[in-house]
């Protein structure tokens, strides 16, 4: 039987944005993301640029999450944080914070993996939004990772493919680099692929074996194809863009598809749900949706305020391990790589 008032405070910070949401059971009363903009200038995250501000961010974001959530300190039931992956600077400032938060209010602590909170985001109680059942497929799609996994269990999950190399937002960013697009190019390219024909400059999909996926030769082809055109006219991108872009959000697309639909084969399992930043590419939403019909799928898609990252994902993961007393002491450390 569920304790009716369990409420987690959940702080988020493994790359450029601080976080922090606190939840009542399975509902969130607020999300509170303080994004860092100094980041643009460079073209990608400065790692110590990340952490300085997470410093500055933190106090005022909790305050925020806790005053929208109408939510006093003493009645917190734990402090959920995310202990990896992602930038060991940043991971520190959150990963300290919790454990002096927690110390200071005698709550459990609890630490949670970053890439198991993008999938199971998916079982925040939220109106209008289906949780998946058991067992499930996710596909989870970012800046740092591509993977398949296999969700027997909220704490039994196996990644059955992989990338072998650059992550799938990173194939994204890239090509909006080499079109010129400012940082972060990903949304960008989703922009432009809406007016443009996705079928107008084909590129090769990289054959890769089983379920794993490869994405640094694909980068490498529309960095050769872009380089080509400019010379045989320097206007090339500026009268091709839409096309450009939809093109290459077409082949990438079509590279995570043929994937899943092969796992879909060999594992029997047709519920399909999506986490992770590149989760609020319109093309894939979409994509996957039309599977539902085409392929007799049940997919499941998450609000599009818990794809990118953000602290409710780490309290809904914090909830249910605080259901099985699975916490941890003040000597836990922040991983910038953790076993999934």
């Amino acid at each position: 039987m569920q304790n009716p008032e369990v409420f987690i405070l959940a702080i988020e910070s493994s790359c450029d944005d601080t976080a922090a949401a606190v939840l009542h059971n399975d509902k969130v009363l607020s999300n509170v993301v303080a994004n860092q903009l100094i980041h643009n200038q460079y073209g990608g995250v400065v790692p110590e640029l990340a952490s300085r501000a997470h410093q500055q961010n933190i106090v005022p974001v909790i305050d925020a999450a806790l005053r929208k959530a109408n939510v006093q300190k003493e009645q917190l039931s734990a402090i959920a944080f995310t202990q990896g992956p992602g930038l060991m600077g940043s991971l520190l400032v959150g990963t300290s914070f919790s454990k002096s938060l927690s110390l200071a209010l005698n709550v459990p602590l609890i630490a949670v993996n970053h890439m198991h909170a993008h999938i199971l985001a998916h079982f925040i109680d939220e109106e209008g939004y289906d949780k998946p059942e058991f067992p499930f497929l996710a596909l989870t799609i970012s800046g740092g990772h591509t993977q398949i996994v296999k969700v027997n269990s909220f704490f039994d999950m196996e990644i059955i493919g992989e990338t072998t190399d650059d992550a799938v937002g990173e194939a994204f960013d890239k090509s909006a680099k080499i079109l010129g697009l400012p940082y972060p190019g990903g949304p960008l390219i989703d922009k432009y692929a809406k007016e443009g024909n996705p079928k107008a400059f084909p590129f090769t999909k990289p054959k890769v074996p089983g379920l794993d996926f490869s994405f640094s030769g694909l980068k490498t082809a529309i960095l050769y194809f872009i380089q080509k055109n400019k010379q045989q006219n320097p206007n090339f991108i500026e009268e091709n863009l839409n096309d450009i872009c939809a093109s290459i959000q077409h082949t990438i697309i079509e590279i995570l598809m043929d994937k899943i639909k092969l796992a879909v084969k060999e594992t029997g399992i047709t519920q399909i749900a999506i986490g992770g930043g590149v989760s609020a590419n319109s093309g894939i939403r979409n994509t996957l949706k039309e599977a539902e019909s085409k392929y007799g799928w049940k997919t499941f898609i998450p609000k599009f305020e818990y794809t990118t990252d953000n602290a409710a994902m780490i309290g809904i993961v914090g909830y249910q391990k605080y259901l099985s007393n699975r916490f941890e002491t003040s000597s836990v450390v922040s991983k910038a790589r953790i076993e999934f």
